[in-house]
């Protein structure tokens, strides 16, 4: 360039896009297990608490619901179906890595509305968000594996 050609434009800094109402009820789920991960506290009052935060009202509620409440009381069956996958038990691992393998496990087997590629990528990125450094590849693997025993028909009509 010249001295005399102006300097180019720097295109603006991109924004975040605003997270999806099913996205935020995954973190507010997420957070909602992880307490009681930690303090075994009743779902009714994880529940309430959950409620009382300041963007609730931008989740999905009912999707909310059904992943805190069908976690927690299907965790024992959820973590047998995470344990036939994992190289070690749920009980030993993190609590945010557990509660977010728990959503995606309760994703793959009940709701079916959302594909299976889309229940692992949104657990992926939730340890992405809230896990360790390496927790993600861990949550994908092992997502990955409970897939083809939860949803069978899609996983090998996408692997074709």
């Amino acid at each position: 360039m010249s001295a005399t050609s102006p300097t180019p434009a720097r295109p603006a800094p991109k924004r975040a896009a605003p997270k999806s109402a099913r996205r935020r009820s995954r973190e507010l789920a997420l957070q909602g297990l992880y307490e009681w991960l930690i303090s075994g506290a009743e779902a009714g009052t994880i529940d309430a608490h959950m409620r009382e935060q300041g963007d609730f009202e931008r989740a999905d509620q009912a999707h909310f619901d059904a992943l805190l409440h069908g976690c927690i009381a299907e965790a024992a069956d959820l973590d047998g179906v995470l344990g036939a996958h994992a190289d070690r038990p749920t009980t030993e691992l993190s609590p945010v890595e557990h509660a977010v393998l728990l959503i995606g496990a309760y994703e793959l087997k009940h709701c079916l509305d959302v594909p299976y590629k889309v229940a692992i990528n949104e657990a992926v990125e939730l340890a992405k968000s809230f896990g360790g450094t390496d927790g993600h590849k861990y949550v994908n693997g092992v997502l990955d594996k409970a897939a083809l025993a939860l949803r069978p028909a899609e996983t090998s009509a996408a692997r074709r």
